[in-house]
């Protein structure tokens, strides 16, 4: 089962290009490693501002990536070139036809 996590977070200023080539290069290894699948929105009002959604593919693969010295690198990286606003480890969906039994 899937786990979806979220981050939000804002480009340095001037740092625009160098945080979307990581953040490519970096979905990539995680992609190659087998961790997860991601996704990028790009904030329609403020162009800085970025929305992450990670599909982790299972718990297992999750806690392999944060023991993994390469997606240290980049989170390291990633702190150079941007701020993190937020950040949602886990989003458990929920299951409306038991809730509404409820």
């Amino acid at each position: 089962m899937e786990i979806l996590a979220i981050a939000t977070f804002v480009a340095h200023e001037g740092k625009e290009g160098e945080l979307l080539a990581t953040v490519r290069e970096f979905y990539g290894m995680l992609r190659r490693k087998g961790y997860s699948r991601d996704v990028l929105y790009r904030d329609g009002k403020n162009p800085r501002r970025f929305i992450h959604l990670r599909y982790w593919k299972s718990e297992q693969t999750r806690a392999e990536a944060h023991e993994d010295p390469d997606v240290h690198r980049f989170w390291q990286r990633m702190g150079l070139i941007c701020t993190m606003e937020s950040v949602t480890e886990r989003l458990d969906e929920v299951d409306w036809a038991a809730s509404a039994a409820e």
